[in-house]
C-alpha cells in the first residue's frame, strides 16, 4: 500500500495495515518531498513523495489510501482509480453530493475494492447490536437517538484545514463527526433516513490562525495569530425520519468541554432497546419493559456468531478504537485479496456507497438549515450496477 496525506489519521491507517502481517507500507506522499520525507522518517516508511501522481504511479503499489484533506480527496481518489488501484479513503468522502457520486461511480467503473473508513462498524459490541437488530430480537424499531459531542475545538486558538471551507467543505461537525453518527445509526438500525431537519450554531465565529494547517486534536500553538471569521457549524441538533417511519434525532458538537469523543447511539425496538456508547465501547446496555436491564460485555464467548469475527482478547480484556479500526482495515484487505468484486464484499465493510450517502445526508441537513429549519428530502440515487 502507499499513502497519501500524512496527518493526523495516517499513523492509525498505516499502523491497523502493519497489524494484518502480509500487507507491505511502500510509500508515502505529502504536500511536499521535505515533508513527505520527514515522515516517511517517522513512520519508518522507505519512499517518500512529494507528488501524488508520482505514487500512485509506483508499480509496487496495489492499494492508495487517501487520508488529505477534505478537498483533495476528489482528485487523490480519481487518480487512483484511473489507475486502477485499490482505494481507502477517509471520511467523509468528499466535499458534496455531486462529487461524492462521481467517486461513487468511478469506483463502481473501476471494479476495484473502495472503502471508506467509518471506523465505528468495526466495533464488535456495534455489530453485536446490528445483528440482533436484524434477527428481530428488538423488535420493529420506532425511535433511534444519540449525540456525538467533543471539545478539542473549544479554543478559539485552534484553527485547522477543518474550518476553511476551500479546504475543508461548507459543513465541519455535521461532516466530520455528523457523518460517523449517521452511518453508524443506518448500519445498526438496518433503516435509512429520508429527510431531516437541521438546526445549527457557529459558537465560537471568530478563530485566530498562526498561519499554518494543523492537524486534527493538534495542541502545537505559537506565533503572531491572525482573526478569521469562521461559518461552518460547530453545534448541531438534527431531526430525523426514516424509511420505515421510526423517527430519531441526534446532536454533534465540537467545542463541548468535557466532552472528548462521545458518541452514543440509542435504538429503541419495541421489545428491546440497545445502547452504546464509544467511550464505554466493550459494554452494550440491553433496555427492558417488563425485567431488569442488562449490561452484556464483549466477550468472544457471549456475543453472536456474526460479531465474533471482530472479537480478538477474551472477556475483560478491553478492545478500544484502533482494535476497532484494525477490524475494518482487516475487512477491507480480505476484499482486495478477493479482487474487490461486489459479491466478495464482507458485510460490514463501508464503501464509496455509504460515503456517497453520507454526503447527501449532510446535504440535506445544510439545506434544511439555509430554508430556516424545515424538513429536507435526502436527494441520493443509488448507482447503477
Amino acid at each position: 500500500m502507499g499513502l497519501i496525506g500524512p496527518g493526523f489519521v495516517a499513523a492509525h491507517h498505516i499502523d491497523a495495515v502493519r497489524r494484518l502481517g502480509d500487507v507491505d507500507v511502500v510509500a508515502i506522499a505529502g504536500s511536499s518531498q521535505q515533508s513527505a520525507e520527514k515522515k516517511a522518517r517517522e513512520y519508518k516508511v522507505d519512499r517518500a513523495y512529494g507528488d501524488f501522481h508520482a505514487l500512485i504511479a509506483d508499480p509496487d503499489i496495489q492499494v492508495i489510501h487517501n487520508t488529505t484533506p477534505n478537498y483533495l480527496h476528489l482528485p487523490v481518489t480519481l487518480a487512483a482509480l484511473a489507475a486502477g488501484k485499490h482505494v481507502i479513503s477517509d471520511k467523509p468522502l468528499a466535499l458534496n453530493p455531486t462529487e461524492g457520486r462521481t467517486l461513487r461511480d468511478a469506483a463502481v467503473a473501476a471494479k476495484v475494492a473502495h472503502v471508506v473508513t467509518f471506523n465505528y462498524r468495526g466495533n464488535p459490541l456495534v455489530q453485536q447490536a446490528r445483528g440482533m437488530i436484524a434477527r428481530g430480537e428488538s423488535g420493529d424499531v420506532s425511535f433511534v437517538h444519540g449525540h456525538y459531542l467533543q471539545d478539542w475545538m473549544t479554543d478559539p486558538n485552534v484553527y485547522s484545514w477543518r474550518s476553511d471551507p476551500a479546504k475543508g467543505g461548507s459543513s465541519s461537525a455535521l461532516g466530520d463527526i455528523g457523518s460517523h453518527w449517521c452511518d453508524v445509526a443506518e448500519h445498526v438500525s438496518g433503516l435509512k433516513i429520508v429527510s431531516v431537519l437541521a438546526d445549527i450554531a457557529t459558537v465560537i465565529p471568530v478563530r485566530y490562525s498562526a498561519g499554518a494547517s494543523a492537524e486534527a486534536f493538534s495542541t502545537k500553538s505559537g506565533g503572531e495569530r491572525t482573526p478569521v471569521e469562521v461559518h461552518s457549524e460547530d453545534l448541531a441538533s438534527v431531526l430525523l425520519r426514516f424509511d420505515s417511519g421510526a423517527k430519531g434525532c441526534f446532536s454533534v458538537g465540537q467545542v463541548l468541554p468535557g466532552h472528548k469523543n462521545d458518541l452514543l447511539l440509542e435504538v429503541n425496538g419495541k421489545a428491546t432497546s440497545l445502547k452504546w456508547k464509544q467511550e464505554q465501547q466493550n459494554d452494550l446496555w440491553i433496555g427492558h419493559h417488563n425485567r431488569p436491564n442488562e449490561i452484556m460485555a464483549k466477550d468472544p464467548s457471549l456475543v453472536s456468531p456474526d460479531a465474533l469475527p471482530y472479537v480478538h482478547l477474551p472477556g475483560g480484556h478491553q478492545e478500544a478504537w484502533a482494535d476497532a479500526f484494525c477490524n475494518l482495515i482487516r475487512d477491507a484487505y480480505r476484499w482486495i485479496g478477493e479482487g474487490g468484486a461486489p459479491e466478495d464484499k464482507p458485510a460490514m465493510l463501508p464503501t464509496f456507497e455509504d460515503g456517497y450517502r453520507s454526503t447527501c445526508l449532510v446535504d440535506a441537513m445544510l439545506r434544511s438549515h439555509v430554508a430556516g429549519g424545515v424538513w429536507q428530502q435526502v436527494e441520493y440515487v443509488a448507482a447503477n450496477v
